[in-house]
């Protein structure tokens, strides 16, 4: 059996980050997902993240930022105050990569201003 999903999507809102009483973090947010067929439709999928990833989604995601999303969809439920049964689906995510670069990231990028670049063969990787 496989429960495997991978997303590329835009941020509706800021991560919201919280910590667990033992102290874990863990953040959430919505990733606006364009369907690929038909008419142009957009899911809206709740994420989750935990620990690190979690402090550093909260650190460097912003609303309206590209990412992809690669985890587990998790299905859980419980009773609300009315006494209704409710269940929410939202994607775990153990691996989020930023697809774009935020403010903070560009300022301290080092920029090399179409100078050459200057590797011998041993600094190759391949």
């Amino acid at each position: 059996m496989l429960n495997r999903v991978i997303l590329i999507g835009r941020l509706t809102r800021d991560p919201e980050l919280r910590y667990t009483p033992n102290g874990i973090a863990t953040a959430s947010f919505n990733l606006a997902v364009d369907r690929p067929f038909g008419d142009k439709e957009t899911d809206f999928i709740p994420v989750v993240t935990w620990r690190q990833t979690a402090e550093a989604c909260a650190n460097y995601l912003r609303k309206g930022r590209l990412c992809a999303v690669e985890g587990r969809i998790q299905v859980r439920n419980y009773e609300n105050n009315e006494g209704k049964r409710v269940y929410v689906t939202e994607v775990i995510a153990d691996n989020v990569r930023f697809l774009e670069r935020g403010e903070q990231q560009e300022s301290a990028q080092i920029r090399d201003e179409g100078k050459p670049i200057d590797l011998s063969d041993d600094d190759l990787p391949f």
